[in-house]
């Protein structure tokens, strides 16, 4: 075939062939056939995508990718509460924390809290999405200020988000 000025080549965008670096065992490749239930939270598996509608009445026992993590503890995500003020405000602050759980899981079932646990200078909350835990640190950001970080790992899909006052 012979080459015009007029004729466009169509390159490839970097991002698209190195998309293969970021891969997360716990995201399906391709959609499942049919319907599935999670035995251990309940949620269904329909058109693609897990849900809290009750699912099909006959649903093969899949266990939802959050509940896999969950069993693994293996989080997505990872968030920093530390400072005078969270000290001062813990129990405020984490009912904030929980707020922002019930709002995002609400809608999309795989984004959950793993873990509350006290660490040196504050409390760790460990999340199976990291969306959550960016929605964590923003919401805490917006409610009560102070200083927020992310730092995200591409390779291992993993966030940290660092929150203190």
């Amino acid at each position: 075939m012979k080459t015009t000025s007029r004729m466009k080549f169509k390159g490839v965008r970097h991002e698209e062939r190195f998309q293969d670096l970021v891969h997360d065992a716990y995201k399906a490749t391709a959609k499942m056939p049919g319907s599935a239930v999670c035995p251990d939270c309940g949620a269904s598996y329909r058109r693609g995508r897990w849900t809290w509608q009750k699912g099909a009445a006959v649903a093969k026992a899949v266990r939802c990718p959050a509940c896999q993590r969950i069993h693994d503890d293996l989080p997505a995500g990872y968030v920093m509460l530390s400072g005078t003020y969270f000290r001062t405000h813990r129990d405020e602050i984490l009912a904030r924390v929980r707020r922002c759980e019930a709002d995002e899981k609400r809608e999309h079932p795989l984004q959950r809290i793993m873990k509350v646990v006290a660490v040196e200078g504050g409390i760790q909350v460990t999340t199976t999405d990291s969306h959550l835990a960016r929605s964590i640190g923003e919401a805490l950001h917006k409610a009560f200020k102070g200083e927020l970080a992310y730092r995200y790992n591409k390779r291992q899909n993993l966030l940290r988000v660092a929150w203190a006052r």
